[in-house]
């Protein structure tokens, strides 16, 4: 199948945007908390004014009568998983951009991240099932067929299930990888709260939490009518009633306290993006706070 001229430009366009924000706002973030698993020795040489003398050779050292220190280098390659939601509440955006447009151009910034630092990076794509599921690879040839994925594929679930992704990612993945979860994480918290403590045992799990400013915010406009993108259920809402907006402002903030409780308890790490939708700056946020707790 031909992919339509206009297509390919905001491929490429969103590749370029990517490589550039990497090479300049996120210059060394990543690799700075995303380290390899471990050191391997690679030789000795002779001691320097100012080496770290706990790295010294002590056999070396006796056998020459000069001090040799251990050179070691990082296992650098590690395994990075974008786990994308693909569900129709996805598809929910105001303005110019939709959720589903800003996750495509972070996931590709994390994609170059990773590849930049040696890492292979693969992408699943679900809604309440597998949607899709890219091996992972390293080459910007890889990235740019994930962009591809991401703008092209048509979901076919109609709802979200995070922990069927989660499931699936455990028993593929060797303990060690790097999961980045991005979504608008509106599903009930308990129903994905044991498959995400799971994987937060087993791996650095991150979530990226977008929402659209009309989730946070419902203008007092009058009555409204409001269909669920997932479930088709809709009701009719008095958004002028100071008791109704009063009554959504409570509900949200009991769910996000239930969300905020799961992901603690996974040990996750969280990117909330704000609602300006400066994702560039969360996500910078979020790498200078990861450095300074390791």
């Amino acid at each position: 199948m031909t992919t339509p001229p206009s297509l390919r430009q905001r491929i490429r366009k969103i590749d370029l945007k990517s490589r550039r924000l990497v090479q300049t706002a996120f210059v060394g973030a990543y690799h700075s908390v995303y380290k390899g698993r471990g050191l391997t020795f690679v030789g000795v040489r002779p001691y320097a004014y100012g080496d770290d003398v706990r790295a010294m050779d002590w056999r070396v050292t006796a056998r020459t009568s000069e001090p040799h220190i251990k050179l070691f280098v990082e296992e650098r390659e590690r395994v990075v998983f974008l786990l994308v939601d693909s569900s129709p509440s996805v598809l929910f955006g105001t303005n110019d951009m939709t959720k589903r447009d800003q996750v495509a151009e972070l996931s590709m910034i994390l994609a170059h991240s990773a590849i930049l630092n040696q890492d292979r990076v693969g992408l699943l794509l679900f809604t309440d099932q597998i949607e899709a599921y890219v091996p992972p690879r390293k080459s910007r040839q890889h990235v740019q067929a994930l962009t591809y994925r991401l703008l092209t594929h048509q979901p076919q679930g109609q709802q979200t299930d995070i922990a069927q992704a989660l499931t699936r990612l455990n028993r593929s993945l060797r303990p060690g990888a790097i999961i980045f979860i991005l979504s608008d994480f509106l599903a009930d918290p308990q129903s994905y709260a044991s498959a995400l403590a799971l994987t937060g045992q087993r791996h650095d799990v991150i979530a990226v939490v977008f929402d659209d400013p009309l989730e946070r915010a419902l203008p007092s406009v009058g009555l409204l009518h409001l269909q669920d993108a997932e479930t088709g259920e809709s009701q009719i809402v008095d958004t002028g009633s100071a008791r109704w907006q009063a009554d959504f402002k409570r509900q949200r903030a009991k769910f996000l306290a239930q969300r905020a409780a799961v992901f603690k308890r996974a040990r996750a790490a969280v990117v909330d993006v704000p609602p300006d939708r400066d994702y560039v700056r969360a996500l910078q946020r979020f790498f200078h706070q990861q450095a300074l707790r390791r």
